[in-house]
């Protein structure tokens, strides 16, 4: 296995800074309601775990999967619903916390489907967002950090299924 360590672009302690205080926006928006949480699956995983732990409210939590990626490093255009919510979120307030929003096809791609199940309210809670690469525009109601139009690994995010596990998030292949 190749001993690569990525130049860090967001530290461990800035994500935790600015997790907070999503959560604690999310908090103030929402008080005396519960909110239904979707977690878009793998990349958001660590996000929304951190999230949901700066969240005051009763919440309930979902898993959707989708892909657009495969092991590539640009979007295949497509994307592919692979896992579906196991309940209903009609009439629910829901967030849903995805790990980046790019070319915004994928956010575009679930918002839709998700509209037509009629929540009482629908907003997105991103970690990232690349202005420049982005085609489809999404209201990005919480967002974490505004990025440049780089490949990012860690904290959730993956290359071929590595790198989930480091606790910041870096370049992949900055200075390799």
């Amino acid at each position: 296995m190749d001993d690569f360590t990525p130049d860090v672009l967001i530290s461990e302690e800035e994500i935790a800074i600015r997790v907070e205080a999503l959560g604690k926006a999310i908090t103030e928006e929402f008080e005396g309601e519960e909110l239904t949480v979707i977690c878009v699956l793998k990349g958001a995983f660590m996000f929304c775990s951190d999230l949901l732990k700066q969240i005051n409210l009763p919440v309930k939590l979902e898993f959707i999967a989708l892909s657009s990626y495969g092991d590539g490093t640009n979007s295949s255009g497509n994307v592919k619903l692979e896992m579906d919510l196991s309940g209903s979120i009609a009439g629910k307030n829901v967030l849903v916390v995805e790990d980046i929003v790019d070319t915004g096809l994928t956010i575009k791609t679930l918002t839709e489907m998700l509209n037509v199940r009629n929540p009482k309210t629908l907003k997105l809670a991103s970690l990232l967002f690349k202005p420049t690469r982005n085609e489809h525009p999404a209201k990005i109601d919480y967002l974490g950090f505004e990025i440049e139009d780089k490949f990012v690994i860690g904290y959730g995010l993956d290359y071929a299924g590595r790198y989930r596990e480091l606790p910041y998030v870096g370049v992949l292949n900055a200075g390799n």
